[in-house]
């Protein structure tokens, strides 16, 4: 089942600009755009999400949790 996470993208001028939830949070030109127009062609809905979200650096690493519990990010 694919997994919708809120990103969608618009091509202009051979250029991509990449919405997350309806706001805009990057937008790629040149090599980029023509990596990202290449890549889109190969993948699953839910593989072109994952995708944008790794470009917009909104990508979960799976270290949040030990992060907020390290010294240097308690609250005093």
């Amino acid at each position: 089942m694919p997994r919708d996470l809120g990103f969608t993208y618009i091509n202009r001028n051979n250029e991509y600009t990449i919405f997350h939830n309806g706001t805009k949070a990057v937008v790629l030109r040149g090599y980029k755009a023509i990596e990202f127009h290449d890549e889109l062609e190969s993948l699953s809905s839910s593989e072109q999400q994952q995708l944008m979200a790794r470009l917009t650096g909104n990508y979960k690493h799976g270290n949040e949790r030990a992060a907020k519990n390290h010294p240097r990010n308690r609250i005093k």
